[in-house]
């Protein structure tokens, strides 16, 4: 019987596996060094703020993994040997496989500064992070204050964590606004508001010079690199972004760049060897994608894609129209499509864009100037229907259809104060046009 072997149990690897399993009776083992049973990284900021326990993170019983026969090994991968089909472990043990899918995921991303090794600095992408965080940061009598480092979705889960437990948060930012590379000038700038609003101490336009440590090898401060100001801590956050786990396979022939190096069908160069997830590069992007995509969704669509290559219906990677969704403390985000921050869009690309006067509530929605068609939305405070903008995009509407059918993409619960009437009369004066509201129709959204 064939072994299908998998590194790495995240949403990639273990999509992977059940699929496999779904379409095919080989033997499936499941390598992991973090954690014997899959778990949501995205829910580990609810476990430390309270609402879930660890156990609540898994979604699926102890016993799913015997029963669906996928056998689980906890171990630490050191090397791979591609000629005779053998990973190697730490504690010198071996297995082989005969077909071998990498799905090592990220880690934090260090730029070499000193001290960033120290006790009580850490990432939020491990379970280990969580232990750490429980550690060095419990309550604010033990964690007089912490520093975060890096601006980002990482970066702002991390400050709200922190700030349920009544813990003082410096944040330093290396953009002149958070965020600015991706969202455009107004969004960027209500969430600098609405961070300062929760008591956060967002610094804007710094850089990490050093980590310094107390005698006992732990966190004592950090020095800001353009001023030279010292901030007393007791925990670091690193939040830099992320880079693959792929240190490892770097000794082996799998060719690698960043990440382990992809086509379109998740191949790397080795024949019967994958790579999936945040640890995959495409040699191509993607339509205007990134070669690495560290996203939860194109990893779970990535172990469906690779299952059916392996199980023998070659299959093509494709993830579809962008979209993706986070929260920034009290306000939801949402986008689809392509929106742009001033800084990396083009000329032809044109914004609509509608403000909420009082609340933090905003879309931006971009557009081809010469033809209007709708490129993308993000949208602020107000929940939007992905089913009925990926339509949208496929059927390349015009930015005309998008206002006068916009009450058909509204997802806000039952009683929430509606704004497409608002939106709609902006977008009326800004254009010259008359558009007219159309009713929300379910017909309309869900017919093909």
């Amino acid at each position: 019987m064939d072994h299908f072997v998998i590194i790495g149990n995240g949403i990639a690897g273990v999509t992977a596996a059940r699929h496999i399993r779904k379409n095919s009776d080989v033997k499936i083992t499941i390598i992991s060094a973090e954690n014997k049973y899959f778990f949501s990284r995205t829910a580990l900021m609810y476990v430390y703020m309270g609402h879930l326990t660890f156990k609540h993170t898994q979604p699926y019983e102890d016993w799913f993994w015997k029963k669906n026969m996928i056998e689980l090994k906890e171990g630490l991968v050191i090397s791979i040997n591609t000629t005779n089909k053998t990973l190697q472990f730490t504690d010198s043990t071996s297995i082989n496989y005969d077909k071998l899918i990498i799905a090592t995921g990220s880690k934090p991303h260090k730029f070499g500064w000193p001290g960033q090794d120290l006790k009580g600095v850490m990432g939020l992408y491990h379970k280990q992070d969580l232990e750490q965080l429980e550690k060095y940061a419990p309550n604010n009598k033990v964690c007089k204050r912490a520093v975060i480092v890096g601006g980002g979705l990482i970066g702002i889960e991390l400050a709200e964590m922190l700030r349920s437990r009544n813990i003082p948060v410096t944040f330093l930012v290396r953009e002149q606004s958070f965020w600015n590379g991706v969202l455009p000038a107004q969004e960027s700038e209500m969430i600098n508001k609405h961070i300062l609003e929760h008591q956060i101490d967002l610094r804007l336009g710094v850089h990490l010079k050093e980590i310094k440590s107390d005698k006992n090898g732990q966190v004592s401060s950090i020095i800001i690199e353009e001023t030279g100001e010292e901030i007393h801590c007791n925990v670091v956050g690193l939040t830099a972004g992320v880079t693959p786990n792929i240190d490892f396979i770097k000794a082996s022939s799998i060719d690698t760049g960043r990440g382990v190096k992809v086509n379109r069908f998740l191949e790397t160069n080795i024949e019967n060897v994958y790579a999936i997830g945040d640890c995959a590069e495409q040699h191509e992007a993607i339509g205007q994608r990134r070669n690495i995509e560290a996203v939860w969704y194109t990893g779970r669509m990535m172990g469906e894609t690779v299952a059916q290559t392996i199980c023998g219906n070659k299959t093509a990677y494709k993830p579809g129209h962008w979209f993706n969704s986070a929260k920034f403390l009290d306000i939801e985000y949402q986008t689809y499509g392509w929106v742009f921050s001033e800084r990396n869009k083009t000329e032809n690309e044109g914004y609509f864009q509608w403000k909420h006067p009082k609340e933090a509530k905003c879309i931006t929605i971009s557009y081809d100037k010469k033809n209007h068609l709708f490129l993308g939305i993000n949208t602020f405070g107000i929940r939007m229907r992905h089913k009925v903008f990926d339509k949208w995009l496929s059927e390349k509407k015009s930015i005309e259809f998008i206002m006068e059918h916009l009450a058909d993409a509204n997802f806000d619960p039952e009683f929430y104060k509606l704004h497409e009437t608002a939106i709609v009369a902006k977008f009326n004066t800004e254009f010259n046009t008359n558009i007219t509201l159309r009713k929300k129709s379910w017909k309309r959204i869900f017919s093909k």
